[in-house]
């Protein structure tokens, strides 16, 4: 069983920048495609982000390409988000997949609680 903590969350200003991290208690990451995700109210979980655990190939949604950046480490992953909107609310839930499936879709095997991101306008 693979434990996830996320934090870095917060209230932002439109235009400001907060860093996210991830990390797994008491193990390290390194063998996990690992990814963000996010759920605003009312709307459906979509995918943010994702790296892959050996040649640490990216992934974006069309909606942060530019502005977000995602990265790791042997302990933990984080996402970088810069030029924040109003509508990058939401609450933020990192992944671990332990399969080589696609990491832009949902299918992971170990979710963190999430942390909220505020952005007002």
């Amino acid at each position: 069983q693979v434990q996830l903590v996320e934090s870095g969350g917060g209230l932002v200003q439109a235009g400001g920048s907060l860093r996210l991290s991830c990390a797994a208690s008491g193990r390290t990451l390194g063998t996990y495609g690992m990814g963000w995700f996010r759920q605003a109210p009312g709307k459906e979980r979509e995918f943010v982000s994702a790296i892959s655990r050996s040649t640490g190939i990216t992934y974006y949604a069309d909606s942060v390409k530019g502005r977000f950046t995602i990265s790791r480490d042997v302990a933990s992953i984080y996402l970088q988000m810069n030029s924040l909107k109003p509508e990058d609310t939401a609450v933020y839930y990192c992944a671990a997949m332990m399969a080589y499936r696609d990491l832009r879709r949902g299918e992971y095997d170990y979710w963190g609680q999430g942390t909220q991101v505020t952005v007002s306008s």
